[in-house]
């Protein structure tokens, strides 16, 4: 047994455990660029608490998910304000918006000499200024990841800038925050931290430590997540979330990803389609694929047994094959409202360009099996 694992130097979770971040971030600075949503008044109490606390804040909106010119700004104005910290949020936009203004800001040069696939992919020279995350979604685990993942219009694909130095110094994890979070977010993020914790326990590089993770993750959420949908102020199963969400972020930032990842690069870059809703669209059809691919060309591999136990979890069923999962999973995306990628725009005719942006995706390299042209181009085709 060989592996390799990190994460976030101190995560902090609970219930009420937001009213710690005053003294948390003290401890990094007193001037602070906070990294939130479009809806500046979600953070307003936090922000309030940290003024208290004589740490003086700049708020910084991010409408939408980050793109290269956003991060750009917000270096710019990090640096301007001369701020010693950067405090991300939010959803897992504003995190990873604030991760790589954190990185960028404190390093020489363009975002896209750090930028993989679209950029040069440099590793970053010194460390980002303190970042700290503070969730308000369950869904991407970008709390505990080592990468932020950036909208590139002029290239039509998402990028990620990607270093161990960019994992956050304090991840603080308040269920509480997702409390107000609407069903259709709910449902989105949700099925995103769903993926995020199949994808890395039958992915390439899975190990013993992940493993541990996204069982007890996939458990949570497959009981969690039809009841938040139904009742957003059923604090149990909100909490059950929050930890999912945390243990998919683990988990993946230790032992990759896989198809529905690797779809979802280019099509958030290439349509206004949030990642959340992406992954939820795809996450039956990539399960499926990868399925159908395994039994004809490796039946015997790991990889089954694992598809075999993840069908066994979600369905609650032990005499479950590995297709009940994505079929399961397919029925909980009828029953949760998720979109179609054709709502999205995505069409028949964009299926073959697709296949061959994914399949060049970092991504994709996690992924349990390589998956042909026409196999990536048939998931396209399922999932509109």
């Amino acid at each position: 047994m060989r592996f390799e694992f990190a994460t976030a130097t101190r995560i902090v979770f609970g219930c009420g455990a937001a009213a710690q971040l005053p003294e948390l971030a003290g401890a990094f600075g007193r001037r602070a660029l906070v990294v939130t949503g479009r809806n500046t008044e979600r953070c307003a109490a936090m922000v309030s608490a940290l003024q208290r606390h004589g740490i003086e804040c700049t708020v910084f909106s991010v409408d939408g998910e980050p793109s290269v010119d956003l991060v750009r700004s917000g270096a710019t104005e990090a640096r301007q304000r001369r701020c010693e910290l950067v405090i991300g949020i939010g959803g897992g936009s504003a995190i990873d918006a604030g991760k790589a203004i954190a990185a960028l800001a404190a390093n020489s040069g363009d975002l896209l000499d750090y930028l993989e696939v679209v950029g040069k992919g440099n590793p970053i020279e010194k460390p980002p200024l303190p970042f700290l995350a503070v969730p308000t979604t369950a869904g991407t685990g970008a709390e505990v990841t080592r990468n932020a993942v950036v909208g590139s219009p002029e290239h039509g694909v998402k990028a990620s800038m990607r270093s161990p130095l960019m994992l956050p110094k304090v991840a603080l994890v308040d269920p509480e925050l997702t409390l107000d979070v609407p069903p259709d977010v709910t449902a989105s993020t949700g099925l995103d931290a769903l993926t995020q914790l199949i994808e890395p326990y039958v992915s390439a590089r899975a190990n013993a430590m992940t493993d541990m993770f996204c069982l007890q993750g996939m458990r949570l959420a497959a009981w969690a997540l039809p009841v938040v949908y139904k009742n957003g102020q059923d604090r149990q199963a909100r909490e059950a979330m929050s930890y999912a969400a945390l243990l998919g972020g683990l988990a993946l930032a230790n032992a990759g990803l896989g198809v529905v990842h690797g779809f979802a690069a280019p099509i958030g870059g290439m349509f206004n389609a949030p990642h959340g809703a992406v992954c939820a669209a795809v996450l039956p059809h990539g399960m499926a694929a990868n399925i159908q691919a395994l039994r004809k060309r490796q039946p015997g591999g790991e990889a089954m047994p694992r598809y075999r136990t993840v069908a066994e979890i979600l369905t609650r069923d032990a005499r479950a094959r590995p297709s009940d999962g994505a079929d399961w999973v397919l029925a909980l995306c009828r029953k949760l409202g998720i979109r179609s990628l054709s709502a999205f725009g995505v069409a028949a005719q964009d299926a073959e360009m697709l296949a061959d942006k994914a399949s060049n995706a970092s991504s994709m390299k996690s992924n349990p099996i390589t998956l042909t042209r026409q196999e990536l181009i048939g998931v396209v085709m399922n999932s509109l």
